[in-house]
């Protein structure tokens, strides 16, 4: 059997691989942004590009026609999707439900005091969307010291890496936003509530809607076992709809009434299972949520959506005009927070169906997303 070593020593390999095909990236990478930008087709054949191309890179080489983007983006989101119902001037969305009552709620689920780490370990190895990187280094051997009759050494840790967008990672509500008017025009690259780049955009970190101003979440959560229901891992491309949820819940012994305003719901689509073990893979696509589902668990009021795969819904998307519209429906539009690439076999093993949900994003000014190590207490 590969020990761990070799199995991160091949994912590398694979990346390198992966990444060799930067013609075939830069292909994937034009045919999105022609087709976000004119209805074209979007390329829905991802073995050999990763799906960063359909979100980072449409947004920056798309931005020649605006008129059928407006269009889309007037389907999703309607014409008057702000002020949000916490007021014009909230930055902190769906984590407004976090409170004494909803703390306490959580509590309740709380029968017998198990916890289960739900994010994955933060290493090199780990897949990673696009060009982003992973780098850790220990500066010096020791770092510092020896010093005092005790002589005391101790080490640090230099991380380089986009910080809030990697491993298991908290999309905040700076990470996505809408063009709703002009190409180009930063008054209309809209985010949640409507904030506009202009009012946004720093070199040194997002001066609105930054990671210092999501409350913590202590809140009831709820996990909807799709691989359970289906038997086993889902294909990339396949659509988790409002019946697959239903079903699954109905499995487990819930109904969709079983979700309140302010839970949490995390999804097991069985993607996961690539973790480590084929990052080629996992990267290529992905199961996961559409339109449908999006605007099913926004209609809950939930305060969080999070998956075991990395962008939560379906990659490619079975609308070839639409690259990650769950995102901009639950980010953008209602302010409800993402929580990419948990580990869920635990409490779906358990048959842990309800938990308390706790994660403390780290409040970096200015910052899109959070690492961090979320938890599910049963």
């Amino acid at each position: 059997m590969a020990s761990r070593d070799d199995k991160r020593q091949n994912g590398h390999e694979r990346l390198s691989q992966l990444d060799s095909k930067g013609s075939d990236r830069r292909n994937f990478l034009k045919g999105t942004a022609a087709a976000a930008a004119t209805g074209g087709a979007i390329m829905h054949e991802l073995s050999h590009a990763t799906p960063a191309a359909a979100l980072e890179g449409a947004a920056s080489e798309g931005a020649g026609l605006a008129p059928n983007r407006r269009k889309v983006a007037t389907e999703l989101f309607g014409e008057n999707w702000w002020p949000s119902k916490w007021g014009a001037e909230d930055q902190a969305g769906a984590a407004n439900h976090m409170g004494p009552a909803k703390t306490l709620e959580a509590v309740s689920r709380i029968t017998n005091g198990t916890v289960y780490q739900i994010g994955r370990v933060y290493e090199a190895g780990m897949p990673l969307f696009g060009s982003r990187v992973f780098g850790l280094r220990i500066p010096g051997a020791p770092t510092g010291g020896v010093f005092g009759r005790n002589k005391i050494i101790w080490n640090d840790e230099f991380l380089a890496t986009e910080i809030g967008q990697v491993g298991t990672q908290f999309d905040g509500l700076g990470h996505i936003g809408v063009e709703a008017g002009n190409a180009g025009d930063q008054n209309e690259r809209r985010f949640y509530n409507g904030v506009p780049l202009s009012e946004m955009a720093g070199p040194y970190g997002l001066q609105k809607l930054g990671m210092e101003h999501v409350k913590p979440f202590f809140t009831p959560g709820v996990l909807i076992d799709i691989k359970g229901l289906k038997g086993g891992m889902l294909k990339a491309g396949t659509e988790v709809t409002v019946a697959d949820l239903e079903a699954a819940l109905e499995r487990q012994g819930l109904s969709g009434d079983a979700i309140t305003p302010g839970d949490a719901v995390v999804i097991r689509t069985g993607w996961g299972d690539l973790w480590m073990e084929d990052n080629a893979r996992y990267n290529s696509g992905e199961p996961g949520i559409g339109v449908e589902a999006a605007e099913w668990l926004a209609e809950k009021d939930v305060c969080l959506v999070g998956a075991d795969c990395w962008g939560i819904e379906v990659v490619p998307n079975p609308d070839a005009d639409l690259a990650f519209p769950a995102h901009q429906i639950l980010l953008t539009k209602h302010g409800i927070y993402l929580h990419e690439n948990l580990v869920l076999d635990s409490i779906a093993e358990a048959e842990v169906w309800q938990f308390a949900y706790i994660f403390a994003p780290l409040p970096i000014k200015g910052a899109t997303g959070s690492p961090g190590a979320p938890v599910a207490v049963a």
